[in-house]
């Protein structure tokens, strides 16, 4: 069994592996191999903001295990095990995989190895940790259980978040109409207009800087790689998926929403011009709806602003979907789990994320 550095030689080996995890899977659906794919070969925005080391274990010439080591310059403590696939329970193999990671940090300097997190959290956080029966929704992780023993066995802290589900039936009675007024007398929610992309990508940038500097996971964007992600999504979303609270004509809130596309794709299929397609022509069947991410500047924080975007998506939603699910928060998150406690009916799904903290002797 050996360690193996992928090169230009081996990279379509590696991105096979990934897209072997998911395809053909009834409860899974491929929608990262393509950032995977512009990473492994150098296309993607992101290689320009960090050092990435993809890795195999490989044992009798047979792939076993793969991850992403990465190194992001403006999350300089961290050294992540990001893109991480195994097909069965093999420590060894993962130990390999450990040893180059310690290394790494002691070459960077950094102190922490996190598990899960893929370069940055608006590329995935967090594995599965249950309802390993159900179908993955578009967006979230879906995982072997053993995939866990990994981390748990090796030093690692668990992070634990939770994601929430609501029935579309009785959003109407979330809101009283004084409230609702009050709302609209304090902030004007629009949809964004996705002919000046570029423009709008910038203003959602800014304000997911502002809103999420505390986040245990999070760091700074740059325009450039927030336009990137947009554009890959551009023609599968709608201006109302993408929704900007605004005060004074200054934006202080979004949401991201959108439909769980995962419904509309087969077990043989990567996210793509098929699934656009299907989008346009069979949008219909797809009954559940992701809030995937939303955040308010802190100066503007309980005061309303979270409310006016959930009114204008689910003026959006209303009559189209029977479910929205949430997508993760971490559990040390009070005020948006108990946000999600009062508006939510139920949980929805748990998800774990790891940190290690390396000795003085490691780093």
């Amino acid at each position: 069994m050996k360690l193996v550095h992928v090169d230009n030689k081996n990279r379509r080996a590696f991105v096979n592996f990934y897209k072997k995890q998911y395809l053909n899977d009834p409860l899974k659906r491929d929608s990262l191999s393509g950032l995977v794919k512009g990473l492994i070969y150098g296309k993607s925005e992101l290689c320009k903001s960090v050092d990435l080391e993809p890795l195999m274990v490989v044992d009798d010439d047979k792939i076993v295990m793969i991850c992403m080591l990465a190194f992001a310059y403006r999350m300089s403590d961290y050294i992540q095990i990001g893109f991480f696939e195994s097909e069965e329970l093999n420590m060894d193999a993962f130990k390999l995989i450990m040893d180059r990671a310690e290394k790494m940090a002691r070459q960077k300097g950094a102190s922490k190895i996190s598990a899960s997190l893929n370069i940055h959290v608006n590329y995935g956080l967090g594995f599965l940790a249950g309802d390993y029966d159900k179908k993955q929704s578009f967006g979230m992780a879906h995982n072997p259980e053993f995939i866990h023993k990994y981390f748990e066995l090796n030093g690692f802290k668990a992070i634990e978040m939770v994601s929430y589900k609501k029935d579309m039936k009785n959003v109407d009675e979330l809101l009283s109409s004084d409230v609702r007024k009050r709302l609209e007398t304090r902030y004007n929610v629009r949809p964004a207009d996705l002919s000046n992309l570029k423009h709008e990508c910038s203003i959602y940038t800014d304000v997911n800087n502002q809103s999420f500097g505390d986040h245990l996971f999070y760091y700074p964007r740059k325009k450039e790689e927030d336009y990137e992600l947009f554009k890959d999504l551009k023609f599968l979303l709608k201006p109302e998926n993408l929704l900007f609270a605004e005060k004074d004509g200054i934006p202080v809130g979004f949401m991201l929403w959108y439909p769980d596309f995962n419904q509309l794709m087969k077990p043989s299929e990567t996210v793509g011009l098929r699934t656009v397609i299907k989008n346009k022509l069979f949008s219909g069947k797809i009954n559940q709806f992701k809030i995937v991410e939303m955040g308010v500047i802190p100066g503007e924080r309980n005061k309303g602003a979270i409310l006016a975007l959930f009114d204008y998506c689910f003026k959006c939603t209303k009559g189209k979907f029977h479910n929205f699910e949430s997508g993760w928060i971490l559990s040390e998150n009070t005020k948006s789990k108990n946000f999600g406690i009062k508006w939510a009916d139920c949980e929805s799904k748990h998800y774990k994320a790891y940190i290690k903290e390396l000795s003085d002797e490691q780093v």
